[in-house]
């Protein structure tokens, strides 16, 4: 398996976005980190990490002087995942872009473990998920989506 990054999507023919040429000026805050975590996608699911309940929480930290550290901590679908370290070097290479990121701190934990209950209305209706399942609470904050 290979990955195509956006900036050379004109090598399969496709058009090179504008976000993937250029960093991203918004300000600074957890929407922002959200958003731009709503463009990184398992390449085995055809859902964003968010939508798919895969981040457990979001820190946004000062750094001495001038900028700001993002602690991201995630999870994945299976412990074995083989597609942790691809998700995990996504998801820091486009944090890193957003105006005012100095550092990416990404940690991968296990606990609580994932299960489907996490995963946002739309992501189950997408996979063909029973939507009876309620959200499960977490020790941890997690980003809810649509929140």
């Amino acid at each position: 398996m290979y990955r195509v990054d956006g900036k050379d999507a004109d090598a399969l023919g496709l058009a090179v976005s504008s976000a993937a040429k250029s960093d991203v000026q918004e300000e600074l805050s957890e929407k922002a980190v959200r958003d731009v975590l709503r463009t990184v996608f398992d390449p085995e699911i055809p859902v964003n990490i968010v939508d798919m309940g895969l981040i457990y929480g979001c820190a946004i930290v000062p750094l001495d002087g001038d900028g700001h550290r993002v602690d991201i901590k995630m999870t994945l679908t299976a412990p074995g995942c083989g597609m942790s370290e691809v998700l995990k070097a996504d998801v820091e290479r486009k944090v890193s872009h957003l105006h005012g990121v100095k550092e990416v701190k990404v940690e991968v934990v296990f606990f609580p473990a994932w299960d489907p209950s996490r995963m946002s209305e739309a992501a189950r209706l997408q996979l063909g998920f029973d939507l009876d399942e309620s959200p499960s609470e977490s020790a941890l904050p997690v980003f809810r989506p649509g929140r």
